[in-house]
């Protein structure tokens, strides 16, 4: 992912409002983010439980994307769908975000489980483990799967525009 600035990234959401993209916090790190081991951007707001942010780099431009999950989390280890990394408990949660346009404003949402902390990236490169500590095997090399997340966040980021 080639490198992103605060006004990048206020001016790329498509499914939330001007004055939401105004009041969201933005990470905090930007400039010493090795943005070269990223496939999408992904963070938590910390003074608002429950509520993350994405920022994918498509051919068209960048796509910020607003998401919610229940933040008390499940019980039971879950596979995260973009990076497929299994975690224990809470450490994947089902997000959800309001579809674009006409769609959106009636209600209208998608959702896909994701790795909380919105690492994915580094999860298929073998640069962060998860907290379970191990992996399924598999024979993929971690340029495969960095490709595998980014084909797999692509496709939720599709299901928006639906």
């Amino acid at each position: 992912m080639d490198p992103v600035t605060e006004r990048d990234i206020r001016a790329s959401f498509v499914n939330c409002s001007k004055g939401d993209t105004k009041r969201l916090n933005v990470p905090a790190k930007l400039g010493t983010t090795d943005w070269e081991q990223l496939d999408f951007l992904g963070w938590s707001d910390l003074s608002y439980a429950g509520r993350s942010y994405i920022v994918v780099p498509r051919v068209d431009g960048l796509v910020g994307i607003a998401l919610r999950y229940e933040s008390s989390g499940s019980d039971r280890a879950q596979m995260c769908t973009v990076c497929t990394t299994t975690h224990s408990r809470g450490d994947v949660a089902l997000m959800t975000a309001k579809k674009v346009g006409e769609s959106g404003r009636r209600g209208n949402t998608v959702g896909t489980y994701i790795c909380t902390d919105l690492l994915c990236s580094l999860y298929a490169r073998g640069k962060k483990t998860p907290a379970l500590g191990n992996r399924y095997r598999e024979n993929l090399t971690p340029e495969e799967r960095a490709e595998r997340v980014r084909v797999n966040i692509e496709l939720f980021v599709d299901r928006l525009y639906t």
